[in-house]
């Protein structure tokens, strides 16, 4: 079995269903409140995890009761964790989510994953292993660019998953095999918006010829669109009852790393990877409807 190495952020998510957000001094009653492990590096590690990837997950938690839960969801989930540490005196991420009925509000305290810089030593070794890199933007950019430097020298695919974006992407291009931006991540590549009807494609086609990464866009309701050699493909995303779009840009990054360690071509590992995050999105809570592959199978 090939190996998948994600490098990434570990978060405990709250998640507190409100009729509406609060104003300035004022207090509300909210109705329930929902504990899940999240974070796209370990939300991407289940995903891949739960399609049969051996993944192996780099990160920080702090010592303290959400560090210790997500550490055993994590082992639960067969994600190997020895290269996750426990930081003293700080806190596990944390990210408190405010549903609203049709939109949501989020603000993420990242702790202790802003403590993942010690890139060159026992975890050199662990990126060493892996015939796959995946990783985000929820950690110090340098140790991202470094990951990506160090799994680019000893072979490895790396795919970038350019969340929450920055402009020292640009810096990390040519390390990156594979980008995964969605439609606004995308347009900060560009370095412009887009705003005439028809232009995306075109402007994907321009980007992909004037770079030699693999460009992949994920479109939420429009679906997903690559580039080959000299075109544009847009798989349509399928219809189904929508609960909760919470992580289902991780689902298809752990699931596309997946695929492509067991050697699919990318055309394959986009369609599955597009339908196991059409799935996700059918039940509440980033991880909770994570699927396996006989279930994208049989869907």
């Amino acid at each position: 079995m090939k190996k998948v190495v994600i490098v990434g952020s570990i978060n405990m998510d709250m998640v507190m269903e409100t009729d509406r957000l609060p104003k300035i001094g004022e207090t509300l009653l909210g109705e329930t409140i929902d504990y899940y492990v999240g974070g796209k590096g370990a939300n991407q590690a289940v995903a891949a995890s739960r399609v049969g990837a051996e993944v192996s997950l780099i990160g920080k938690i702090g010592n303290d009761t959400f560090g210790s839960k997500v550490y055993k969801h994590l082992e639960n989930e067969q994600v190997d964790v020895s290269a996750v540490t426990y930081e003293e005196n700080i806190f596990t991420g944390v990210a408190s989510i405010f549903k609203l009925k049709e939109d949501n509000a989020i603000v993420v305290l990242p702790g202790a994953n802003m403590l993942l810089t010690d890139i060159d030593s026992e975890l050199n070794e662990k990126i060493n292993t892996g015939d796959v890199l995946l990783t985000q933007l929820e950690i110090p950019v340098d140790t991202v660019k470094r990951s990506l430097q160090l799994a680019k020298n000893k072979g490895a695919t790396t795919i970038l998953n350019p969340a929450p974006y920055t402009e020292k992407v640009i810096e990390m291009l040519p390390f990156v095999d594979i980008i995964t931006p969605n439609e606004t991540e995308f347009e900060g590549l560009l370095g412009h918006d887009i705003t005439e009807a028809g232009q995306f494609e075109k402007d994907m086609l321009e980007w992909s010829k004037a770079n030699a990464t693999q460009l992949i866009v994920t479109r939420g309701g429009s679906g997903i669109s690559y580039t080959t050699d000299n075109d544009v493909i847009t798989i349509p995303a399928e219809q189904v009852k929508i609960v909760d779009t919470t992580g289902a840009g991780d689902t298809f990054n752990g699931i596309l790393a997946a695929c492509l360690a067991e050697g699919l071509t990318i055309s394959e590992a986009i369609t599955l990877s597009g339908k196991g995050a059409t799935l996700s999105i059918t039940k509440l809570g980033a991880q909770t409807g994570m699927p396996t592959m006989s279930e994208i199978e049989h869907f």
